[in-house]
C-alpha cells in the first residue's frame, strides 16, 4: 500500500486530509526531511495502515540509516514526550524539581542521522504526542541550528496531517 493507495482509504467526509498530503510534495522540506517527518509521525501515530503506506514512500527517500533514525527518534520521544508531559501537569514544586533520571543516550548521538535530521524527526513526533516542552525545546534547537521557521512549521503541518489521517482511519476500522 503505498500513498496513493491510502489516499484511497480517506473517506469523503475528510477528503481535505487526502488533499492536505500534498506537503509532502509541496513544503519547504527536501524529500528526506519531508518523508522522515512523515515516517516518524506514522510511528508514533500507531496506525499500521498509516505507517507501512508512508514506509513504502519513505523507503525512496530514505537509507536504511535515516529509517532508523526515524525509528530511535519515535522510541525516544514516546518516553520523553509522557515524561515532560507529566512534568508539565503536576503541580508539586518538589516533584517538578526531581531529575527524570531516564536513559536519553540517543539524543546524543543524533540517532546515527545529524543533529538537524534528528531534532526534524523528534518534532514530528514531539507534535502528534502534543508535548509542548519538547516541541518548544526541538524548534529551539533547530532554530540555533540556522533552520527557518517555515521548516519548523512545515514539520508541524505534516505531523499533523499524518495524525489525522490515523486518527480517521481507525475511526473507519472500529
Amino acid at each position: 500500500m503505498g500513498i496513493d493507495t491510502l489516499k484511497s482509504e480517506i473517506p469523503d467526509y475528510a477528503k481535505d486530509l487526502r488533499l492536505n498530503l500534498s506537503v509532502l510534495s509541496t513544503s519547504s522540506l527536501d524529500p528526506v526531511a519531508a518523508w522522515g517527518s512523515a515516517y516518524t509521525a506514522a510511528l508514533v501515530s500507531k496506525s499500521t495502515v498509516v505507517k507501512r503506506a508512508i514506509l513504502e514512500e519513505a523507503n525512496v527517500h530514505l537509507s536504511e540509516e535515516q529509517i532508523t533514525g526515524c525509528r530511535s527518534a519515535a522510541a525516544i520521544m514516546s518516553m520523553n514526550n509522557v515524561w515532560y508531559k507529566f512534568n508539565d501537569l503536576v503541580s508539586d514544586a518538589e516533584i517538578k524539581g526531581q531529575p527524570a533520571k531516564l536513559r536519553m543516550n540517543v539524543m546524543m548521538s543524533h540517532g546515527g542521522v545529524g543533529q538537524v535530521l534528528f531534532e526534524t524527526f523528534s518534532l514530528a513526533a514531539s507534535v502528534v504526542n502534543a508535548c509542548g516542552t519538547c516541541v518548544n525545546a526541538h524548534a529551539v534547537q533547530l532554530r540555533k541550528n540556522g533552520i527557518s521557521a517555515q521548516h519548523i512549521v512545515d514539520v508541524g503541518r505534516i505531523a499533523s496531517i499524518v495524525k489525522a489521517i490515523s486518527d480517521t482511519l481507525t475511526f473507519e476500522s472500529d
